[in-house]
């Protein structure tokens, strides 16, 4: 069944991700059961072979960080750990890229990263992110803790358990917010950059399906929370029974959904364009280095269609509502989408290390940058707190009545 919830923000390496990041508490972007890095869309998974200090930059000054380290190691008051020291070492590297999305994982984490894309978490089901330097909740997801307290996209977190997170990496939020089951985490957010509240929120365990849908008045609403390995596989069971019950048009809705896997993007794409229709361009420096493709059956080709995007639309949902706006497919309703453009790689390093790099941009098929710019709607539609409250969802309405038209 689709939830019956106009706010529905919801929802996440190896390959190619395409994310926004959740509250589940998870990570990057992250689910923090928080997705966090979600709002990362991952192209690839690689195998580091990089391991020799001859293929490092030799101008760069080796014998002053050996220094310090001897320094701390011999004076130092205290236990030292040397896998911390190499931990802070890696994480440092991957932060001085000045990008939020670049980051390095020791095995623990990188372990509850792959989980998180899964779906799969303990938290409070949430995306996270940060802009203007600033943590911030992209979406919570549908059904869960997050958006049953009330928190949404945009939402600025201040603190949380009473403690600055100022300074602090998504990262580093999610593993604060993460938590056993049945536990409470406070957060302390700052809306619209000025009204201050807390929320305490009760832990739960995460596992998100990512495609649900319904039938209203013969129209098909596909619920996309998250593009996860098999949603193309549960997105094509929806389409069979849709196509089956004989409904007059298809509504996508991508609200809240943070990303996800790219190749799942590409599949999706493909129940409403050919395999000659590009998805999306891959640009590095400026320069477009590849082109990726729809991959699918069109079944939906024929089919009049509209999505639904909100602020915690990104990364993969990103892709997707372009390329349909692009090739005027399917109209967009409701608000601008978040803007998460960058493409992250996703490195396996020894001992079940990883490390996530951004290596480009994506931009839409007519040639639209998403980072930073987002995805603006064919017909703007606000959802207020009054209609959230009540019930009402202004945005499917709206769609309801273009599909009719």
């Amino acid at each position: 069944m689709y939830p019956n919830n106009p706010y529905n923000k919801s929802n996440k390496a190896g390959r190619s991700i395409a994310i926004g990041s959740i509250l589940l508490v998870l990570i990057t972007t992250f689910f923090v059961g928080v997705l966090v890095g979600q709002n990362d869309l991952l192209t690839s998974h690689n195998t580091s072979e990089i391991s020799e200090n001859s293929q490092l930059p030799q101008d760069l000054d080796y014998q002053s960080v050996e220094e310090i380290y001897d320094i701390v190691r011999k004076n130092y008051d205290g236990e030292l750990s040397q896998a911390s020291f190499m931990d802070e070492l890696k994480q440092a590297i991957a932060r001085a890229t000045g990008d939020p999305y670049t980051e390095y994982f020791n095995a623990t984490d990188a372990e509850v990263f792959n989980q998180e894309l899964e779906g799969k978490f303990t938290g409070i089901g949430a995306e996270l992110g940060k802009r203007d330097g600033n943590l911030i909740i992209v979406a919570p997801l549908a059904g869960y803790p997050a958006e049953a307290a009330g928190l949404k996209p945009l939402d600025v977190i201040a603190k949380i358990d009473d403690e600055d997170a100022t300074g602090l990496t998504v990262y580093e939020a999610v593993t604060k917010i993460r938590g056993e089951v049945d536990t409470d985490v406070k957060l302390t957010i700052v809306r619209n950059g000025k009204e201050v509240i807390d929320f305490t929120i009760t832990r739960m365990q995460i596992d998100a399906p990512s495609v649900s849908y319904e039938i209203q008045d013969n129209i098909g609403v596909i619920k996309l929370s998250q593009f996860q390995a098999d949603s193309d596989e549960l997105l094509d069971k929806a389409a069979e029974e849709l196509l089956k019950a004989g409904v007059e048009g298809i509504i996508l809705d991508l609200r809240g959904n943070p990303g996800g896997y790219l190749d799942q993007a590409q599949k999706i794409l493909g129940d409403w364009l050919d395999s000659s229709q590009v998805a999306v361009e891959v640009r590095r420096g400026g320069k477009v280095e590849e082109k990726l493709y729809a991959t699918g059956d069109s079944v939906f080709a024929n089919i009049p269609t509209v999505v639904l995007i909100n602020e915690g639309s990104a990364s993969a949902s990103e892709i997707v509502a372009g390329a349909l706006q692009d090739y005027g497919v399917a109209k967009l309703v409701g608000k601008q989408t978040f803007g998460k453009g960058s493409v992250q790689n996703i490195d396996q390093l020894d001992n079940g290390q990883l490390l996530k790099i951004t290596t480009g941009h994506w931009f839409t098929p007519n040639g639209r940058g998403i980072d930073k710019e987002g995805i603006a709607p064919d017909v703007e539609v606000e959802l207020t707190d009054k209609d959230y409250d009540a019930g009402r969802d202004p945005q499917l309405d709206k769609a309801l009545e273009l599909i009719k038209q």
